[in-house]
């Protein structure tokens, strides 16, 4: 069926509405962003369409140079047109999907939407990306099929990276519009979504603005210093790293007191006087100290280092983070449940604040139920994915245990909602089940636990591997399982997917395993990413040990098995996502088709440890560089070898799957996903696809190679890198080593060299630099303190 929305018009050109006009570029879809005309202009001013698109223009030249990046290439720009409200509002014809972004003011707003419904085509859909205000006060007076295709859509910021998407819909909400539309956002955009009702700031915020207020006064109850607070209530309790107060300066504390004050004046909520800020945030705000916006908020950057506020003296004091030994047991448990429960019922001050955050949170949670959303499920994923907690509320209750923890809420005197005391009385212990991996949680209305629907392009080796009899072989490193219609699955499972001995061990088997029972073999994982590399402790120890025979073994290993699966009778497609590092990279370059998701950070890092790809990634990168030439084209090697060289040498990561291919990781035929939960199931398609379109092994290959007078110009420019300190001594012999391997070795330029004497290069190079002192020494570093150590 054909796409139903092929162009859309964003209203409105700040911080979200230019967010969302590149997050829709990104995914390839044409945008008219509209903004008022500038007041104030000059009559000459007034005639001049650049003068009066200024503030569309102003905000779209921002979003190019925004760090972290929100467009996922440069290019995408070319798909947002700007325009004003005075000349192109008409324009809104054309289009299929109208978001509204303008200020949070219901006058605004409606006044808006009067003259939306007077320019726009039937049937097209119109939402606001309000964080808060009334859908049925917004819809007053409207028409009939305006309100039909009228709901709200509550982007996050920064509307590139975060996934959740709320939507709100109306009584008079077409479902059938609803249905599409959630279709579209999870596919095309790649969003979550989760259903609000219309109600003060929705799901997310209304959860996670409520357990950041109650945060702020239990320090000052306890007092205790924002230190001390972000050291707790980050990582050890499963939230991000930022914590509480960092996540209030990058949100921005303007922002966050809105949100905020909107709850404190909802009187049907009855822990209101929680959203009430502490004097001394109203303090910071007053002082015009947002956050990062503004420079500074509960934290600030000086030349000394971060300081953080101290509030009883409004001053800046230099960091000291709580080193309590909960923390240090904390950072070394890996099982998010096991951690959350530790740190809760620490017997110190870690446990002290813990406790009264999460149990007041879970409460609140648990009262909101049925006003906010329908289901526990819909919390749940709108804090993880709105606020990137590891488990939502429902689903840290479990953690804690569910009876266990409303015992000792009770003998607090927190309040716990009859449906969770009335839920373990009926023998339901836990909020969620999994049985034969199907998931369920429990929903009061039934009084029963309902299974947790899932679209089929939502798809996870757990859930597969819940049927054991899908898994066809396992070991501690990775495990071969049958993901149906005769295509295998390689998954890899070592910590941040290393790449170790039972990794490539099991990578051979899935080669032999697919070729004699399957059609296509696919190379992905559920983990947070696809793979961070060699396992550089391995590495390191053989070094110190001076085996350079297991090394030689340990590279030859992995080049023997990349260049079978690379040679193989089968299509194997690989899917890369997020950290992508060094092996990783190779690894994926080796399959014969990526399916990638559009937030991959990918590159070729090892010199930054000490040494040069050599599992196959020098020789891909420059063997897809090279068969770009014409075969029938007399060019010059060396810039083509050169640009290999840079983005090597230099430890390039890609910032989107659209960077990869730019750099060379991906091929031009190599496909991007834009949602991460579609990801297995879209490599299952490209390797059956390529199973049934006819697939046949692939041909050796050869190139011609720049020789040695390409080595001379390389070495040339590394002489100079390093006499200018641009470059250590020890980076221009790592880069030597590189440049050789480029070059082919010690042949005459235009020499025509094979895959397998590439590999050989690599292989020599890589064990002579793990025999490097200064070599060891970035080893070390990176896994002492996981930062580059240049030396």
């Amino acid at each position: 069926m054909r796409e139903t929305i092929q162009k859309v018009c964003v209203l409105g050109s700040g911080v979200m509405g230019s967010g969302i006009a590149t997050h829709l570029a990104n995914a390839g879809i044409p945008v008219l962003l509209l903004d008022i005309v500038p007041p104030g202009l000059s009559e000459q001013e007034k005639n001049n369409k650049q003068a009066k698109c200024l503030f569309a223009a102003t905000a779209l030249e921002k979003a190019t140079k925004q760090k972290p990046a929100a467009l996922t290439h440069p290019k995408n720009i070319e798909l947002i047109e700007i325009g004003n409200f005075d000349d192109d509002l008409k324009r809104i014809a054309d289009c299929d999907w109208i978001i509204e972004v303008v200020k949070e003011d219901i006058n605004i707003k409606k006044a808006l939407f009067e003259k939306i419904d007077t320019l726009r085509k039937p049937g097209t859909l119109v939402t606001s990306n309000t964080s808060g205000l009334s859908l049925a006060a917004m819809t007053e007076g409207r028409s009939l099929d305006f309100k039909k295709h009228f709901f709200i859509t509550h982007f996050f910021n920064p509307v590139r990276y975060m996934r959740l998407l709320e939507l709100v819909v109306g009584e008079q909400t077409s479902q059938d519009v609803v249905k599409n539309f959630h279709d579209f956002a999870e596919r095309r955009l790649g969003k979550g979504l989760v259903y609000g009702k219309d109600t003060p700031n929705f799901v997310a915020n209304r959860i996670g603005v409520f357990a950041m207020m109650f945060t702020m006064h239990e320090m000052v109850k306890q007092g205790l210093s924002i230190d001390a607070v972000d050291s707790i209530v980050g990582t050890p309790l499963g939230r991000p790293a930022s914590a509480a107060f960092r996540t209030a300066d990058l949100v921005g504390l303007d922002t966050l007191l809105h949100v905020a004050s909107t709850c404190f004046l909802n009187k049907k909520d009855k822990a209101a006087d929680i959203f009430k800020a502490p004097d001394f945030v109203e303090k910071l705000v007053g002082m015009g100290k947002l956050g990062d916006k503004s420079g500074g908020g509960f934290y600030q950057k000086t030349k000394e280092g971060i300081q953080t506020l101290d509030y009883k003296t409004m001053t800046y004091v230099p960091q000291q983070k709580l080193k309590e030994d909960t923390l240090k047991i904390a950072k070394n448990t890996d099982d998010i449940k096991e951690r959350i429960k530790l740190v809760t019922f620490a017997q110190d001050k870690v446990g002290q604040l813990a406790w009264p955050i999460m149990a007041h949170t879970l409460a609140y949670s648990a009262w909101r139920l049925g006003e906010i959303a329908d289901d526990i499920r819909n919390i749940d994923l709108g804090m993880q994915w709105g606020f990137n907690w590891q488990l939502g509320p429902f689903q840290s209750w479990d953690a804690l245990g569910v009876t266990e923890s409303v015992e000792r809420m009770k003998k607090d005197n927190i309040a716990i909602p009859e449906w969770v005391s009335e839920m373990l009385s009926l023998g339901f212990k836990s909020f969620y089940k999994t049985e034969a991996g199907v998931e369920s949680y429990y929903d009061p209305r039934h009084k029963k636990y309902v299974e947790v629907k899932k679209t089929k392009r939502e798809q996870t080796y757990s859930a597969i591997k819940a049927n054991a009899k899908n898994i066809v072989q396992d070991n501690m490193g990775a495990t071969l399982v049958d993901l149906g219609d005769g295509c295998l699955g390689l998954e890899f499972h070592t910590k941040m997917n290393t790449l170790d001995a039972d990794v490539i061990g099991m990578l051979n088997q899935a080669i032999e395993e697919a070729e004699k029972n399957f059609r296509a073999l696919v190379i992905a994982n559920d983990g947070e990413h696809f793979s961070a590399g060699a396992n550089l402790m391995l590495v390191l120890m053989a070094a110190q040990n001076k085996d350079w025979n297991a090394l030689h073994t340990m590279v030859q290993g992995m080049q023997n098995a990349l260049m079978r699966m690379r040679h193989s009778d089968i299509p194997v497609v690989a899917a890369p996502f997020n950290y992508t590092f060094g092996g990783g990279c190779e690894v994926a370059m080796a399959a014969d088709a990526i399916r990638a998701h559009s937030e991959l950070y990918m590159g070729l890092v090892e010199l930054g440890a000490g040494v040069i790809p050599a599992g196959t990634g020098t020789k891909e990168l420059l063997f897809r560089t090279m068969e770009k030439i014409p075969e029938d084209m007399n060019v010059d090697l060396l810039p083509y070898t050169a640009r290999v060289f840079e983005t090597i040498a230099t430890a390039k990561v890609s910032t989107s799957a659209e960077e990869a291919r730019t750099l060379g990781f991906l091929q031009n035929t190599d496909k991007i996903a834009m949602n991460r939960a579609h990801l297995l199931f879209e490599a299952k398609a490209t390797a059956l696809g390529m199973a049934e379109a006819g697939y046949t092994r692939p041909k050796p290959r050869k190139i011609k190679v720049a020789g040695t007078a390409g080595l001379a110009s390389l070495k040339a420019l590394i002489y100079n890198m390093v006499e200018s300190g641009k470059a250590t001594a020890h980076e221009g012999k790592m880069a030597t080593h590189l440049a050789q391997i480029l070059c082919g070795g010690q042949v005459s330029y235009g020499t025509v060299v094979t895959e397998q004497a590439l590999l050989d290069l690599e292989r020599e190079a890589f064990v002579s630099l793990c025999g490097e002192e200064k070599s060891q020494q970035r080893m070390v570093s990176l896994l002492t303190t996981n930062k580059p150590l240049r030396n």
